[in-house]
């Protein structure tokens, strides 16, 4: 979505996930194993025996022998609201870098949930699904939304306007707010975010994310199938536990 009742205003259903730069491979993997034994000769044994590559791979992965994975980096683009950093600054596992809207003036893109979002949930603490809402309540949540958003962002921009600092305006402003960060993290690191803010059938430790983190994770989890494969198999064999 991007229209808007006010011109200035951008609406998002979506996240914006781009891989920025890249050491990781296998091969790295099988190195950092083998450093007792084959050492440096190690990097080209991936090529030379795979299924030999392969069987160790998920061997480290299937008795959690995590550390080899870690001398792997991937470094990640991600555009998406507010509320969904703050998931996933959760995982202390990675190194962030946020735009700050006391630098800047902050530009008014806003999360609105798609019409496939689920938006009701039924159950206890613990215990709940989340279901289909009906078209009154999707109806009424867009518009609530959009309402909300265009006072605040107006509001912001006056106090703006009349020489308020940045960093005291932005207090109006929604968590749904989009927002752009760099994040950095390892294999191992990725695996242990992505068994926790996906769900999969098959998965030996089940979750259930909020839908919106799982969208990036998603993203991510697609650049680390590409990047390591063996890796990505490992894990999945392993019912997607992080080693």
């Amino acid at each position: 979505m991007s229209n808007s009742e006010h011109p200035e205003i951008v609406f998002r259903d979506d996240v914006t996930v781009e891989l920025v730069k890249a050491n990781a491979n296998d091969g790295d993997v099988i190195w950092a194993a083998r450093v007792s034994t084959a050492g440096e000769q190690s990097r080209d044994e991936i090529d030379s025996d795979p299924n030999r590559s392969a069987g160790l791979i998920n061997y480290l992965a299937r008795e959690r022998h995590g550390s080899p994975f870690e001398h792997t980096s991937m470094t990640f683009f991600v555009s998406a609201p507010i509320f969904v950093f703050r998931e996933f600054m959760r995982h202390r596992i990675a190194s962030y870098n946020e735009e700050s809207g006391r630098y800047r003036e902050l530009k008014p893109v806003f999360y609105v949930p798609s019409p496939e979002r689920k938006l009701v949930q039924t159950g206890k603490t613990g215990h709940y699904v989340f279901v289909d809402g009906t078209n009154e309540q999707y109806e009424q949540t867009v518009k609530s939304m959009k309402e909300t958003y265009e006072l605040a962002y107006k509001n912001y921009k006056q106090m703006l306007d009349i020489g308020v600092a940045r960093e005291v305006a932005r207090a109006v402003l929604p968590v749904a707010l989009y927002s752009s960060m760099y994040v950095t993290m390892n294999a191992r690191a990725l695996m242990n975010f992505l068994s926790l803010r996906t769900s999969r059938e098959g998965s030996h430790f089940p979750s259930y994310p909020q839908r919106e983190i799982e969208m990036v994770a998603e993203k991510m989890e697609e650049h680390f199938a590409r990047l390591m494969p063996l890796t990505y198999a490992a894990f999945e064999k392993s019912g997607r536990v992080a080693p």
